[in-house]
Protein backbone atom coordinates (compact mmCIF):
# COMPACT_ATOMS: atom_id res chain seq x y z
CA UNK A 1 0.00 0.00 0.00
CA UNK A 2 1.03 3.56 -0.84
CA UNK A 3 1.87 5.90 2.63
CA UNK A 4 3.46 9.14 0.02
CA UNK A 5 2.72 9.55 -3.27
CA UNK A 6 3.53 12.53 -5.65
CA UNK A 7 1.48 13.00 -8.71
CA UNK A 8 2.91 15.17 -11.46
CA UNK A 9 4.45 17.31 -9.32
CA UNK A 10 6.91 20.09 -10.41
CA UNK A 11 8.01 22.66 -8.23
CA UNK A 12 10.30 26.25 -9.64
CA UNK A 13 11.27 29.04 -7.56
CA UNK A 14 11.15 32.55 -9.01
CA UNK A 15 8.98 34.53 -11.29
CA UNK A 16 8.68 35.33 -14.74
CA UNK A 17 12.02 34.93 -16.20
CA UNK A 18 13.97 34.35 -13.05
CA UNK A 19 12.09 30.90 -12.97
CA UNK A 20 13.92 28.42 -12.09
CA UNK A 21 12.29 24.99 -12.18
CA UNK A 22 13.58 22.14 -10.09
CA UNK A 23 11.72 19.77 -10.00
CA UNK A 24 9.64 18.24 -12.78
CA UNK A 25 6.44 15.77 -13.41
CA UNK A 26 7.73 13.91 -10.62
CA UNK A 27 5.19 10.55 -10.64
CA UNK A 28 6.16 8.49 -7.05
CA UNK A 29 4.99 6.03 -4.68
CA UNK A 30 6.42 5.05 -1.27
CA UNK A 31 5.40 1.46 -0.29
CA UNK A 32 4.20 0.87 3.81
CA UNK A 33 7.70 -0.09 5.30
CA UNK A 34 9.52 0.31 2.58
CA UNK A 35 13.12 1.99 2.85
CA UNK A 36 13.42 4.08 0.08
CA UNK A 37 16.74 5.38 -1.02
CA UNK A 38 16.56 9.18 -3.65
CA UNK A 39 20.37 9.28 -5.15
CA UNK A 40 21.29 12.00 -6.95
CA UNK A 41 24.34 15.13 -7.40
CA UNK A 42 24.15 18.34 -6.01
CA UNK A 43 21.44 20.53 -7.65
CA UNK A 44 19.17 17.69 -8.81
CA UNK A 45 16.15 18.78 -5.85
CA UNK A 46 16.90 16.25 -4.04
CA UNK A 47 16.41 18.31 -0.42
CA UNK A 48 13.23 20.05 -2.37
CA UNK A 49 11.71 16.73 -2.76
CA UNK A 50 12.41 15.32 0.74
CA UNK A 51 11.13 19.35 1.68
CA UNK A 52 7.86 18.44 -0.40
CA UNK A 53 7.19 14.78 1.80
CA UNK A 54 7.78 17.18 4.90
CA UNK A 55 5.49 19.91 4.32
CA UNK A 56 7.68 22.47 4.21
CA UNK A 57 7.25 23.17 0.74
CA UNK A 58 4.26 23.25 -1.41
CA UNK A 59 4.53 22.12 -5.06
CA UNK A 60 3.85 24.89 -8.09
CA UNK A 61 1.95 22.09 -9.46
CA UNK A 62 0.37 18.75 -9.26
CA UNK A 63 -0.15 17.29 -5.17
CA UNK A 64 1.78 15.65 -2.72
CA UNK A 65 -0.22 13.05 -0.68
CA UNK A 66 0.35 11.08 2.57
CA UNK A 67 -2.28 8.30 3.27
CA UNK A 68 -4.32 9.71 0.71
CA UNK A 69 -4.66 13.23 2.12
CA UNK A 70 -2.91 16.24 0.20
CA UNK A 71 -0.10 17.41 2.26
CA UNK A 72 -0.56 20.83 3.70
CA UNK A 73 2.20 21.33 6.57
CA UNK A 74 4.55 19.66 8.66
CA UNK A 75 2.83 17.04 10.55
CA UNK A 76 4.25 14.42 13.33
CA UNK A 77 3.73 11.23 11.30
CA UNK A 78 6.75 12.67 9.65
CA UNK A 79 9.70 12.88 11.20
CA UNK A 80 12.51 14.92 9.20
CA UNK A 81 16.80 14.13 10.19
CA UNK A 82 18.35 17.13 8.53
CA UNK A 83 22.07 16.68 7.45
CA UNK A 84 22.52 19.80 9.90
CA UNK A 85 21.73 19.35 13.52
CA UNK A 86 20.03 21.98 14.94
CA UNK A 87 20.06 21.23 17.96
CA UNK A 88 19.17 24.12 20.79
CA UNK A 89 22.95 24.71 22.27
CA UNK A 90 21.86 25.59 25.73
CA UNK A 91 20.36 22.20 26.18
CA UNK A 92 21.61 18.92 27.19
CA UNK A 93 21.49 15.56 25.04
CA UNK A 94 18.15 14.58 27.57
CA UNK A 95 17.54 18.59 27.12
CA UNK A 96 17.25 18.12 23.29
CA UNK A 97 15.35 14.94 23.07
CA UNK A 98 12.90 16.25 25.95
CA UNK A 99 12.11 19.31 24.17
CA UNK A 100 10.49 17.19 21.15
CA UNK A 101 8.70 14.51 23.11
CA UNK A 102 7.48 17.18 25.41
CA UNK A 103 5.97 19.20 22.42
CA UNK A 104 4.26 15.51 21.09
CA UNK A 105 3.23 14.06 23.82
CA UNK A 106 2.08 16.82 26.41
CA UNK A 107 -0.56 15.25 28.09
CA UNK A 108 1.63 11.97 29.26
CA UNK A 109 3.31 11.15 32.58
CA UNK A 110 7.18 12.79 33.61
CA UNK A 111 7.91 9.42 34.53
CA UNK A 112 7.08 8.01 30.47
CA UNK A 113 8.59 10.86 29.42
CA UNK A 114 11.96 10.12 30.73
CA UNK A 115 11.43 6.58 29.84
CA UNK A 116 10.97 7.58 26.40
CA UNK A 117 13.66 10.22 26.50
CA UNK A 118 16.19 7.53 27.76
CA UNK A 119 14.59 4.58 25.22
CA UNK A 120 15.94 6.83 22.55
CA UNK A 121 19.14 8.19 23.94
CA UNK A 122 20.26 4.35 24.34
CA UNK A 123 19.25 3.43 20.70
CA UNK A 124 21.86 5.79 19.56
CA UNK A 125 24.32 5.50 21.70
CA UNK A 126 24.47 8.36 23.92
CA UNK A 127 23.49 6.91 27.46
CA UNK A 128 27.04 7.97 28.78
CA UNK A 129 26.47 11.76 27.36
CA UNK A 130 23.22 12.65 28.51
CA UNK A 131 23.95 15.64 30.45
CA UNK A 132 26.70 17.47 27.49
CA UNK A 133 25.39 19.95 25.46
CA UNK A 134 25.87 20.34 21.84
CA UNK A 135 29.45 22.02 22.05
CA UNK A 136 30.71 19.66 24.15
CA UNK A 137 29.59 16.65 21.16
CA UNK A 138 31.83 15.59 17.97
CA UNK A 139 29.87 15.81 15.27
CA UNK A 140 28.88 12.03 14.81
CA UNK A 141 27.57 12.28 18.20
CA UNK A 142 25.25 16.02 17.38
CA UNK A 143 23.33 13.87 14.57
CA UNK A 144 23.10 11.36 16.67
CA UNK A 145 20.92 13.11 19.14
CA UNK A 146 19.26 14.69 15.68
CA UNK A 147 18.22 10.86 15.28
CA UNK A 148 17.11 10.35 18.48
CA UNK A 149 15.54 13.25 18.72
CA UNK A 150 13.28 12.72 15.28
CA UNK A 151 12.51 9.18 16.63
CA UNK A 152 11.33 10.31 20.35
CA UNK A 153 8.40 11.61 18.39
CA UNK A 154 7.44 8.31 17.30
CA UNK A 155 6.48 9.32 13.62
CA UNK A 156 5.26 6.98 11.04
CA UNK A 157 7.88 7.88 8.89
CA UNK A 158 11.46 8.98 8.66
CA UNK A 159 12.72 11.38 5.94
CA UNK A 160 16.80 12.04 6.00
CA UNK A 161 18.04 14.22 4.20
CA UNK A 162 21.49 13.00 3.69
CA UNK A 163 21.68 12.78 7.48
CA UNK A 164 25.39 11.47 7.18
CA UNK A 165 27.50 13.34 5.10
CA UNK A 166 29.02 15.84 7.08
CA UNK A 167 30.41 12.57 8.92
CA UNK A 168 34.24 10.87 8.80
CA UNK A 169 33.58 7.39 6.65
CA UNK A 170 33.99 5.62 10.29
CA UNK A 171 31.03 7.53 12.03
CA UNK A 172 28.52 7.63 8.94
CA UNK A 173 29.34 3.48 8.38
CA UNK A 174 28.28 2.72 12.30
CA UNK A 175 25.45 5.55 12.38
CA UNK A 176 24.22 3.99 8.52
CA UNK A 177 24.15 0.27 10.61
CA UNK A 178 22.18 2.17 13.30
CA UNK A 179 19.45 3.83 11.57
CA UNK A 180 18.88 0.54 9.46
CA UNK A 181 18.58 -1.23 12.70
CA UNK A 182 16.18 1.00 14.03
CA UNK A 183 14.09 0.73 10.65
CA UNK A 184 14.19 -3.13 11.07
CA UNK A 185 13.18 -2.60 14.29
CA UNK A 186 10.20 -0.93 13.84
CA UNK A 187 9.39 -1.20 10.33
CA UNK A 188 8.54 1.84 10.01
CA UNK A 189 8.47 3.99 6.13
CA UNK A 190 12.17 5.33 5.62
CA UNK A 191 13.09 7.72 2.68
CA UNK A 192 16.74 8.62 2.30
CA UNK A 193 18.63 10.99 0.52
CA UNK A 194 22.24 10.25 -0.24
CA UNK A 195 24.91 10.95 -2.85
CA UNK A 196 26.40 7.76 -1.88
CA UNK A 197 26.26 4.58 -3.76
CA UNK A 198 27.34 2.09 -1.11
CA UNK A 199 25.11 3.70 1.66
CA UNK A 200 22.05 3.45 -0.70
CA UNK A 201 23.06 -0.25 -1.52
CA UNK A 202 23.45 -1.13 1.91
CA UNK A 203 20.16 0.53 3.53
CA UNK A 204 17.64 0.25 0.60
CA UNK A 205 14.70 -1.88 -1.26
CA UNK A 206 14.98 0.39 -4.19
CA UNK A 207 16.93 3.20 -5.37
CA UNK A 208 16.11 5.63 -7.81
CA UNK A 209 18.38 7.89 -9.50
CA UNK A 210 17.07 11.89 -9.78
CA UNK A 211 18.43 13.55 -12.94
CA UNK A 212 20.10 16.87 -13.64
CA UNK A 213 17.05 18.22 -14.94
CA UNK A 214 14.95 17.60 -12.01
CA UNK A 215 13.11 14.50 -13.38
CA UNK A 216 12.94 10.91 -11.63
CA UNK A 217 15.49 8.57 -13.35
CA UNK A 218 15.98 4.69 -13.14
CA UNK A 219 14.76 2.90 -10.47
CA UNK A 220 16.87 0.01 -9.09
CA UNK A 221 15.71 -2.41 -6.99
CA UNK A 222 18.21 -4.38 -3.99
CA UNK A 223 16.83 -7.74 -3.80
CA UNK A 224 20.56 -8.39 -1.50
CA UNK A 225 18.98 -10.35 1.40
CA UNK A 226 19.37 -8.63 5.01
CA UNK A 227 21.46 -7.79 6.84
CA UNK A 228 23.95 -6.67 5.04
CA UNK A 229 27.36 -6.65 6.21
CA UNK A 230 29.23 -3.96 5.25
CA UNK A 231 32.84 -6.11 4.56
CA UNK A 232 31.39 -9.01 2.76
CA UNK A 233 29.65 -6.46 -0.42
CA UNK A 234 33.11 -6.58 -1.85
CA UNK A 235 32.92 -10.49 -2.61
CA UNK A 236 29.17 -10.39 -3.43
CA UNK A 237 27.89 -10.53 -7.15
CA UNK A 238 24.81 -8.94 -6.91
CA UNK A 239 26.18 -5.80 -5.12
CA UNK A 240 28.63 -5.50 -7.63
CA UNK A 241 26.80 -5.89 -10.28
CA UNK A 242 24.30 -3.78 -8.83
CA UNK A 243 26.92 -0.93 -7.95
CA UNK A 244 28.08 -0.94 -11.66
CA UNK A 245 24.66 -0.52 -13.07
CA UNK A 246 23.84 2.47 -10.43
CA UNK A 247 27.27 4.10 -11.21
CA UNK A 248 27.20 3.71 -15.28
CA UNK A 249 23.41 5.55 -15.01
CA UNK A 250 24.63 8.49 -12.74
CA UNK A 251 27.60 8.87 -14.88
CA UNK A 252 26.17 8.90 -17.97
CA UNK A 253 23.45 11.11 -16.70
CA UNK A 254 25.41 13.59 -14.56
CA UNK A 255 29.22 13.81 -15.73
CA UNK A 256 29.17 15.62 -18.89
CA UNK A 257 31.46 15.02 -21.05
CA UNK A 258 35.13 16.28 -21.25
CA UNK A 259 35.60 20.46 -22.18
CA UNK A 260 38.17 20.00 -25.23
CA UNK A 261 38.70 23.45 -25.64
CA UNK A 262 39.45 26.24 -27.88
CA UNK A 263 43.29 27.05 -26.10
CA UNK A 264 46.55 25.34 -26.94
CA UNK A 265 49.01 24.91 -24.40
CA UNK A 266 52.04 27.76 -25.47
CA UNK A 267 55.65 26.34 -25.52
CA UNK A 268 57.05 28.29 -22.31
CA UNK A 269 59.05 26.27 -19.62
CA UNK A 270 58.32 26.76 -15.80
CA UNK A 271 61.33 28.36 -14.04
CA UNK A 272 61.64 25.79 -11.77
CA UNK A 273 62.01 23.53 -15.10
CA UNK A 274 64.82 25.30 -16.63
CA UNK A 275 68.47 24.10 -16.22
CA UNK A 276 70.32 25.52 -13.44
CA UNK A 277 67.83 27.79 -13.00
CA UNK A 278 67.86 27.39 -9.21
CA UNK A 279 70.36 27.47 -6.89
CA UNK A 280 71.46 23.72 -6.17
CA UNK A 281 69.87 23.25 -2.78
CA UNK A 282 70.94 20.21 -1.06
CA UNK A 283 69.35 19.58 2.55
CA UNK A 284 71.99 18.22 5.48
CA UNK A 285 72.69 14.23 3.95
CA UNK A 286 71.17 14.52 0.92
CA UNK A 287 72.25 13.11 -2.30
CA UNK A 288 71.55 12.54 -5.74
CA UNK A 289 69.73 9.28 -6.22
CA UNK A 290 68.62 6.72 -9.17
CA UNK A 291 64.94 7.84 -8.26
CA UNK A 292 62.96 11.05 -8.99
CA UNK A 293 62.09 11.82 -5.48
CA UNK A 294 62.70 9.82 -2.27
CA UNK A 295 61.77 10.16 0.93
CA UNK A 296 64.45 8.78 3.54
CA UNK A 297 64.24 7.73 7.14
CA UNK A 298 61.80 10.84 7.40
CA UNK A 299 61.16 12.09 10.80
CA UNK A 300 58.37 14.53 12.49
CA UNK A 301 58.40 15.29 16.16
CA UNK A 302 57.13 18.13 18.22
CA UNK A 303 57.91 19.42 21.64
CA UNK A 304 55.34 18.69 23.99
CA UNK A 305 55.07 19.42 28.03
CA UNK A 306 55.63 15.69 28.24
CA UNK A 307 58.56 15.39 26.01
CA UNK A 308 58.86 15.08 22.86
CA UNK A 309 55.98 13.10 20.13
CA UNK A 310 57.32 11.40 17.37
CA UNK A 311 54.42 11.75 14.82
CA UNK A 312 56.12 9.80 11.77
CA UNK A 313 59.18 7.64 11.98
CA UNK A 314 61.41 6.13 9.25
CA UNK A 315 59.29 7.15 6.55
CA UNK A 316 60.79 5.74 3.43
CA UNK A 317 60.28 5.68 -0.11
CA UNK A 318 60.83 6.46 -3.36
CA UNK A 319 58.93 7.37 -6.74
CA UNK A 320 59.96 7.33 -10.12
CA UNK A 321 59.34 10.89 -12.35
CA UNK A 322 55.49 10.33 -13.81
CA UNK A 323 54.39 8.23 -10.72
CA UNK A 324 51.14 8.68 -9.21
CA UNK A 325 51.08 7.64 -5.12
CA UNK A 326 48.15 7.43 -2.94
CA UNK A 327 48.69 7.85 0.80
CA UNK A 328 45.65 6.37 3.22
CA UNK A 329 45.73 5.74 6.77
CA UNK A 330 43.15 6.46 9.31
CA UNK A 331 42.58 9.61 11.07
CA UNK A 332 46.05 10.97 13.09
CA UNK A 333 48.67 8.78 11.19
CA UNK A 334 50.27 11.44 9.64
CA UNK A 335 49.45 11.54 5.67
CA UNK A 336 49.06 15.18 6.07
CA UNK A 337 52.43 15.83 7.85
CA UNK A 338 54.18 13.66 5.20
CA UNK A 339 52.28 15.83 2.27
CA UNK A 340 53.22 19.14 4.20
CA UNK A 341 56.72 18.47 4.83
CA UNK A 342 57.31 17.57 1.07
CA UNK A 343 55.50 20.73 0.51
CA UNK A 344 58.15 22.57 2.36
CA UNK A 345 55.21 24.10 4.26
CA UNK A 346 56.50 21.90 7.53
CA UNK A 347 60.05 21.68 8.74
CA UNK A 348 61.92 18.05 8.53
CA UNK A 349 62.58 17.22 12.38
CA UNK A 350 65.35 14.36 11.06
CA UNK A 351 65.76 13.01 7.20
CA UNK A 352 65.52 14.15 3.61
CA UNK A 353 63.20 14.54 0.80
CA UNK A 354 65.07 14.48 -2.34
CA UNK A 355 63.03 15.65 -5.48
CA UNK A 356 65.07 15.62 -8.58
CA UNK A 357 68.51 15.47 -6.68
CA UNK A 358 67.80 17.91 -4.61
CA UNK A 359 66.80 18.30 -1.28
CA UNK A 360 63.59 20.01 -0.08
CA UNK A 361 63.75 23.53 1.64
CA UNK A 362 60.86 26.22 2.26
CA UNK A 363 58.13 26.05 -0.44
CA UNK A 364 58.13 26.41 -4.02
CA UNK A 365 56.14 26.45 -6.58
CA UNK A 366 58.10 23.74 -8.31
CA UNK A 367 55.84 21.33 -5.77
CA UNK A 368 51.96 22.48 -6.08
CA UNK A 369 49.74 21.92 -3.66
CA UNK A 370 46.21 21.26 -3.88
CA UNK A 371 44.31 21.35 -0.24
CA UNK A 372 40.83 20.08 1.15
CA UNK A 373 39.81 23.76 0.74
CA UNK A 374 41.27 25.43 -2.46
CA UNK A 375 41.76 29.22 -0.86
CA UNK A 376 41.43 31.41 -3.30
CA UNK A 377 41.00 35.37 -3.12
CA UNK A 378 37.06 35.77 -3.41
CA UNK A 379 37.24 39.09 -5.24
CA UNK A 380 39.46 37.55 -7.77
CA UNK A 381 37.73 35.92 -10.68
CA UNK A 382 38.92 32.47 -11.16
CA UNK A 383 41.02 33.66 -14.08
CA UNK A 384 42.71 35.79 -11.43
CA UNK A 385 43.43 33.65 -8.87
CA UNK A 386 45.27 31.37 -11.52
CA UNK A 387 46.96 33.99 -12.84
CA UNK A 388 48.46 34.78 -9.66
CA UNK A 389 51.04 31.69 -9.57
CA UNK A 390 51.72 31.67 -13.61
CA UNK A 391 53.08 35.00 -13.36
CA UNK A 392 55.78 33.97 -11.09
CA UNK A 393 56.96 30.82 -12.47
CA UNK A 394 56.96 31.99 -16.21
CA UNK A 395 59.15 35.49 -15.72
CA UNK A 396 60.26 35.22 -19.74
CA UNK A 397 56.60 33.98 -21.15
CA UNK A 398 54.49 37.06 -22.81
CA UNK A 399 51.45 38.34 -21.38
CA UNK A 400 49.62 36.57 -24.10
CA UNK A 401 51.04 33.04 -23.45
CA UNK A 402 50.80 33.56 -19.56
CA UNK A 403 47.13 34.14 -20.49
CA UNK A 404 46.79 30.98 -22.95
CA UNK A 405 48.46 28.66 -20.01
CA UNK A 406 45.47 30.37 -17.62
CA UNK A 407 42.67 29.62 -19.68
CA UNK A 408 44.11 26.42 -21.43
CA UNK A 409 43.66 24.64 -17.82
CA UNK A 410 40.96 26.23 -16.81
CA UNK A 411 39.12 24.55 -19.83
CA UNK A 412 40.45 21.40 -19.05
CA UNK A 413 38.57 21.43 -15.37
CA UNK A 414 35.74 22.28 -17.00
CA UNK A 415 35.68 25.70 -16.59
CA UNK A 416 35.53 27.80 -19.78
CA UNK A 417 32.16 29.34 -19.26
CA UNK A 418 33.18 30.90 -15.77
CA UNK A 419 36.77 31.44 -15.63
CA UNK A 420 35.16 35.24 -15.69
CA UNK A 421 33.34 35.08 -12.73
CA UNK A 422 34.62 35.98 -8.86
CA UNK A 423 35.34 32.80 -6.82
CA UNK A 424 32.95 34.08 -4.23
CA UNK A 425 30.05 33.28 -6.62
CA UNK A 426 31.30 29.61 -7.80
CA UNK A 427 30.22 26.59 -5.72
CA UNK A 428 32.58 24.37 -3.86
CA UNK A 429 33.07 22.18 -7.06
CA UNK A 430 33.94 25.00 -9.35
CA UNK A 431 36.19 26.52 -6.58
CA UNK A 432 38.30 22.74 -6.23
CA UNK A 433 38.30 23.04 -10.04
CA UNK A 434 40.11 26.17 -9.95
CA UNK A 435 42.22 24.71 -7.21
CA UNK A 436 43.53 21.74 -9.57
CA UNK A 437 43.95 24.33 -12.62
CA UNK A 438 46.26 26.19 -10.68
CA UNK A 439 48.88 23.58 -9.31
CA UNK A 440 48.66 22.34 -12.64
CA UNK A 441 49.13 25.82 -14.55
CA UNK A 442 52.66 26.03 -12.96
CA UNK A 443 53.72 23.10 -14.62
CA UNK A 444 54.94 21.61 -11.59
CA UNK A 445 57.80 18.86 -10.35
CA UNK A 446 55.89 17.30 -7.93
CA UNK A 447 51.64 17.49 -7.31
CA UNK A 448 50.73 17.12 -3.93
CA UNK A 449 46.94 16.59 -3.20
CA UNK A 450 45.71 16.88 0.65
CA UNK A 451 42.26 15.21 0.45
CA UNK A 452 41.37 17.55 -2.63
CA UNK A 453 37.71 15.88 -2.56
CA UNK A 454 37.37 15.49 0.98
CA UNK A 455 34.83 18.54 1.30
CA UNK A 456 32.76 17.64 -1.99
CA UNK A 457 29.68 15.16 -2.09
CA UNK A 458 30.61 11.69 -3.39
CA UNK A 459 29.02 12.17 -6.95
CA UNK A 460 30.75 15.62 -7.65
CA UNK A 461 33.83 14.05 -6.09
CA UNK A 462 33.63 11.09 -8.82
CA UNK A 463 33.27 13.93 -11.36
CA UNK A 464 36.52 16.04 -10.29
CA UNK A 465 38.81 12.46 -10.11
CA UNK A 466 37.81 11.80 -13.73
CA UNK A 467 38.90 15.57 -14.38
CA UNK A 468 42.39 14.96 -12.76
CA UNK A 469 42.60 12.04 -14.07
CA UNK A 470 42.20 13.35 -17.82
CA UNK A 471 44.32 16.31 -16.75
CA UNK A 472 46.90 14.44 -15.31
CA UNK A 473 47.08 11.90 -17.96
CA UNK A 474 48.34 14.91 -20.39
CA UNK A 475 51.01 16.25 -17.76
CA UNK A 476 51.73 12.88 -16.10
CA UNK A 477 53.07 14.80 -13.19
CA UNK A 478 54.88 12.98 -10.34
CA UNK A 479 51.87 12.69 -7.95
CA UNK A 480 51.16 12.03 -4.46
CA UNK A 481 47.45 12.80 -3.18
CA UNK A 482 46.38 11.65 0.61
CA UNK A 483 43.16 10.54 1.01
CA UNK A 484 40.34 8.66 3.45
CA UNK A 485 38.52 6.83 0.54
CA UNK A 486 39.30 3.55 -1.02
CA UNK A 487 38.19 3.77 -4.33
CA UNK A 488 39.63 7.00 -4.74
CA UNK A 489 43.12 5.58 -3.61
CA UNK A 490 43.08 2.71 -6.39
CA UNK A 491 41.64 4.80 -9.02
CA UNK A 492 44.17 7.23 -9.36
CA UNK A 493 47.15 5.45 -8.08
CA UNK A 494 50.04 3.32 -9.27
CA UNK A 495 51.00 2.40 -5.51
CA UNK A 496 48.48 2.55 -2.56
CA UNK A 497 50.86 3.19 0.22
CA UNK A 498 49.30 2.94 3.64
CA UNK A 499 50.07 3.76 6.66
CA UNK A 500 49.97 2.76 10.32
CA UNK A 501 48.03 4.33 12.92
CA UNK A 502 49.79 7.57 14.94
CA UNK A 503 51.69 8.35 16.51
CA UNK A 504 55.44 7.20 15.45
CA UNK A 505 53.62 6.15 11.81
CA UNK A 506 55.37 4.69 9.48
CA UNK A 507 54.55 2.83 6.35
CA UNK A 508 52.73 -0.29 6.86
CA UNK A 509 52.05 -1.71 3.43
CA UNK A 510 52.22 -0.92 -0.24
CA UNK A 511 49.90 -2.30 -2.97
CA UNK A 512 50.71 -2.10 -6.33
CA UNK A 513 48.03 -1.02 -8.86
CA UNK A 514 48.61 -3.01 -12.36
CA UNK A 515 45.54 -1.31 -13.67
CA UNK A 516 45.34 -0.15 -16.91
CA UNK A 517 45.64 3.87 -17.75
CA UNK A 518 43.90 6.00 -18.89
CA UNK A 519 41.51 4.82 -16.14
CA UNK A 520 37.72 5.65 -15.90
CA UNK A 521 35.67 4.57 -12.89
CA UNK A 522 33.12 2.90 -15.04
CA UNK A 523 35.87 0.58 -16.76
CA UNK A 524 37.72 -0.19 -13.06
CA UNK A 525 34.42 -1.17 -11.30
CA UNK A 526 34.39 -3.95 -14.14
CA UNK A 527 37.64 -5.04 -14.09
CA UNK A 528 38.12 -8.40 -12.36
CA UNK A 529 41.19 -7.08 -10.07
CA UNK A 530 39.95 -4.41 -9.28
CA UNK A 531 37.99 -5.71 -6.04
CA UNK A 532 40.96 -7.91 -5.22
CA UNK A 533 43.02 -4.35 -4.92
CA UNK A 534 39.93 -2.73 -2.73
CA UNK A 535 39.70 -5.52 -0.50
CA UNK A 536 43.34 -5.59 0.31
CA UNK A 537 43.32 -2.19 1.20
CA UNK A 538 40.40 -2.53 3.40
CA UNK A 539 42.02 -5.50 5.20
CA UNK A 540 45.18 -3.21 6.38
CA UNK A 541 42.60 -0.64 7.48
CA UNK A 542 40.12 -2.63 9.36
CA UNK A 543 43.41 -4.44 10.52
CA UNK A 544 44.20 -0.37 12.08
CA UNK A 545 40.26 0.33 13.07
CA UNK A 546 40.00 2.18 16.41
CA UNK A 547 43.48 3.18 16.97
CA UNK A 548 45.18 -0.40 16.75
CA UNK A 549 48.70 -0.35 16.69
CA UNK A 550 49.65 -3.62 14.92
CA UNK A 551 53.24 -4.60 14.00
CA UNK A 552 53.93 -3.15 10.84
CA UNK A 553 56.50 -4.92 8.47
CA UNK A 554 60.07 -3.13 8.27
CA UNK A 555 60.13 -0.42 6.41
CA UNK A 556 63.66 -1.81 4.52
CA UNK A 557 61.22 -5.11 3.35
CA UNK A 558 58.07 -3.00 2.28
CA UNK A 559 60.37 0.56 0.51
CA UNK A 560 59.68 0.31 -3.09
CA UNK A 561 63.52 0.38 -4.78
Amino acid sequence: MAVLEFKNVSKGFGEGTAKTDVLKDINLSVQEGEFLVLLGFSGTGKTTLINLMAGLEMPTKGEVTYRGAPITGPGPERGVIFQSYSLMPWLTVNGNVQLAVDTMFPKMSKAEKQAKVDHYVKMVGLSHATTRRPAELSGGMRQRVNVARALAMDPEMLLLDEPLSALDALTRANLADEIESIWDADKKTCVLITNDVDEAILLADRIIALNPDGTLGDEFKVNIPRPRDRGEMNHHEGFKKLRIAVTKYLMDVGIEAKVEGSKILPDVTAIHNVPKAQADVQAEGSQRTDKYLEFSQLHKIYPTPKGPLTVVEDFDMKLNKGEFISLIGHSGCGKSTVLTMAAGLNDISKGVINLDGRGVVGADPERAVVFQSPNLFPWLTAKENVAIGVDKVYPKASQAERQDVVEYYLERVGLGDSMDKQASELSNGMKQRVGIARAFALSPKLLLLDEPFGMLDSLTRWELQEVLMEVWDRTKVTAICVTHDVDEAILLADRVVMMTNGPQATIGKIVDVDLPRPRSRKALLEHPDYYAYRQEVLDFLEEYEHGAKPKPKPAKAIAAE
